[in-house]
């Protein structure tokens, strides 16, 4: 049996007897066919000991060319057209090596090489289509008794009346995934499409029924229980209107992800899921200059700090996609950081090094740079929680600006040719302790980039949807305990971005930039809280305010309604990517740079808090740092149209973060 199974291992025809005899049956048949005077009518008779002679050479070139292309390794019941490509390399490979033996050896005696033009074309046209059609055929059977089989194992699979919106493309590779599956708890009755052009057509199949207006009609008379949404590129808008008309219905909704958050970009049954938060946002794909990045981080050892939390392990996925030659993952959070390990093991060819290490500690971050020499720094390792580091200044200062002091200084002296700080929308005009930190680790790495042939640059963005200690979460566990979701201010508005489109424009930004600059990246439309707060309450089947009530805690420290766009006199230039832009913001001295690390220094060895806050203020003209009072809201505090955000902060707090 070991021996058998040895042998099945290393040739195919072992495994598949059935597919081999009933190949080998094709080509045969197709030789002889090749050779009737009532198919061939170049022949004037039926050659049938020529026809026996030839045989073997034919079909042994036949079967050496669908063995050269890999003909072999694709399963009879998963065939599709891409494998026609397949099928035609193999043909146009033997009828090249047919012709060969034809031309070449003309003026010899060799004649059982010499098999005649006619017969070497039809015979290649019989076989080749009849191996497609074969395997056609196979997928045929396979699929019509999958769609039939009403049983899986013992239980029956209870199928779920569907409706699908949307026949374009996802919608199409959606339906064309679900008929290969025998297990689909989906049922499609039918689609609906707004676009006229499509309507009264079909999709493998299934016939497009109508617009989404229709879908209540629809839903009532196909006994529709759920409607999955599978449109290409949709906005928030559009999805919250399909939404609120599957509430009205009622029926259940659920959406497959946008190819911006499906990194391998494949659709598939087992990735729909409830419509979320970030789906009513609908934050467009991201467009990547695949080029630029893989110039910037293909076959170099690129260090991730703070690699386990919400940014740093987004980074690390969409890192990999560019095919680094070693990741350095550098987080003190012992669990997390084991997360992203465990998550990159289960990938092939992914070469990592998992350091717990805090980034301040500097005889620790100087052993890893000579150990394991790396060439790009994301620095995404920072205290980010807004109401947190207003009770715990020294910390902010310590790990902030400090640490990336430190950490920025170990690059320039080890050779790293590009360091990437994360940043914030906070840095802009600062009111609370974290964006004044964050601002001053800018004026670090400013100063830097001036010090060093190291490219220093940073990158603000807003608010991350669901990332650690965001309202998402926050709101999502007071809605599980059926508590009242708190939010500051009814006025309290923020931008928002997903992890995975936060992370690609960071990558981006990265590779764009040659040392000094502060990247902005287009956070879009603002979003109040509240409305926010609310529509989580829906997609949780809730009504606001009667099921889960809403309350106003009033705004904290620190916080401000709305978050601002640029500094005063900062002013913002286009990059060749249209989310990302540079703000053109005056630079401190060297000197000043120095001057302001060593106030804060003898602030943190002072342990004097209020002299922390005392230097933010001195320091940045425009921060205003209070002990305990936010300041008030005014008309610079508006969000602006046609104005872009900045800034990320990987955590959000309840209203803010």
């Amino acid at each position: 049996m070991q021996q058998h199974n040895q042998l099945a291992e290393r040739f195919w025809f072992v495994r598949r007897p059935t597919q081999f005899a009933a190949d080998v049956a094709v080509l045969c048949g197709a030789f002889f066919v090749a050779y009737l005077p009532a198919v061939n009518v170049q022949l004037g008779e039926f050659y049938t000991e020529i026809v026996l002679r030839q045989l073997p050479f034919v079909v042994l070139v036949q079967f050496s060319a669908l063995f050269l292309v890999g003909a072999y390794s694709i399963l009879w019941r998963y065939v599709s057209i891409e494998d026609l490509k397949v099928f035609l390399k193999a043909t146009f490979i033997s009828l090249g090596i047919l012709l060969a033996f034809r031309f070449l050896l003309i003026f010899t005696n060799f004649n059982l090489w010499q098999v005649p033009l006619s017969v070497i074309l039809i015979d290649t046209v019989l076989a080749f289509g009849g191996l497609l059609g074969l395997r056609v055929l196979r997928r045929f059977f396979y699929e019509f008794g999958e769609k039939n089989k009403v049983f899986a194992g013992k239980h029956r699979v209870k199928r779920i009346p569907t409706l699908l919106v949307g026949g374009g493309r996802m919608g199409a590779t959606l339906v064309k995934e679900m008929s290969g599956r025998r297990n689909t708890e989906l049922e499609i009755r039918g689609l609906v499409d707004d676009d006229p052009r499509k309507r009264g057509g079909s999709v493998s199949g299934y016939k497009v029924l109508g617009t989404t207006g229709d879908m209540p009609r629809l839903v009532d008379e196909l006994n529709i229980k759920q409607v999955v949404i599978a449109l290409d590129e949709v906005a928030g808008m559009e999805i919250r209107r399909i939404m609120d008309i599957c509430s009205a219905i009622p029926v259940r909704a659920q959406i497959v992800p946008s190819l911006n958050e499906i990194a391998t970009g494949r659709v598939s049954v087992s990735r729909i899921r409830d419509v979320q938060i970030e789906d009513l946002l609908g934050r467009e794909p991201v467009k990547l200059d695949d080029e630029n990045l893989h110039d910037f981080l293909t076959g170099r050892t690129v260090m991730v700090t703070g690699a386990g939390g919400s940014i740093g392990s987004e980074l690390v996925r969409q890192i990999i996609n560019y095919r680094p030659k070693c990741l350095l993952l550098v987080e003190r959070a012992e669990f997390f950081l084991f997360q992203i390990g465990r998550e990159l093991s289960e990938i092939n060819d992914v070469e990592f090094v998992q350091l717990i290490a805090d980034v301040g500690d500097e005889p620790r971050m100087r052993d890893i740079f000579e150990t394991y020499h790396p060439e790009v720094i994301f620095h995404a390792a920072a205290h980010k929680h807004v109401p947190l580091m207003e009770v715990n200044a020294t910390e902010a200062i310590k790990n902030n600006v400090l640490a990336t002091r430190s950490l920025g200084t170990l690059a320039g002296k080890n050779g790293v040719r590009d360091f990437v700080l994360i940043s914030t929308d906070k840095a802009v005009n600062p009111t609370s302790v974290m964006g004044a930190s964050k601002r001053i680790a800018e004026i670090v790495v400013q100063g830097l980039n001036n010090q060093f042939e190291t490219n220093y640059v940073a990158v603000r963005f807003g608010n991350v949807l669901g990332s650690a200690g965001s309202v998402v979460p926050i709101f999502h566990e007071q809605i599980r305990k059926g508590e009242p979701i708190t939010v500051t201010d009814k006025e309290m508005t923020r931008y928002f971005m997903t992890i995975p489109e936060a992370s690609q424009l960071v990558l981006q930004a990265g590779a764009l930039g040659t040392g000094g600059e502060i990247f902005i990246l287009d956070m879009g439309e603002p979003v109040k809280i509240v409305n926010l707060a609310e529509d989580m309450i829906r997609l949780s089947g809730l009504t606001p305010y009667e099921d889960i009530d809403i309350i106003f805690t009033g705004v904290r420290k620190g916080e401000k309604l709305f978050e601002e766009l640029e500094i005063t006199g900062e002013n913002l230039d286009k990059t060749n990517h249209p989310k990302i832009f540079i703000g053109k913001i005056a630079e401190y001295s060297n000197d000043e740079v120095e001057r302001i690390v060593s106030s804060f220094r003898s602030a943190i060895v002072e342990c004097d808090e209020s002299r922390i806050r005392q230097l933010f203020n001195e320091v940045l003209p425009e921060a205003r740092i209070g002990d305990a009072t936010p300041r008030a809201t005014t008309e610079s505090d508006e969000p602006t149209d046609g104005k872009f955000f900045v800034q990320p902060s990987t955590t959000l707090g309840l209203a803010e973060k």
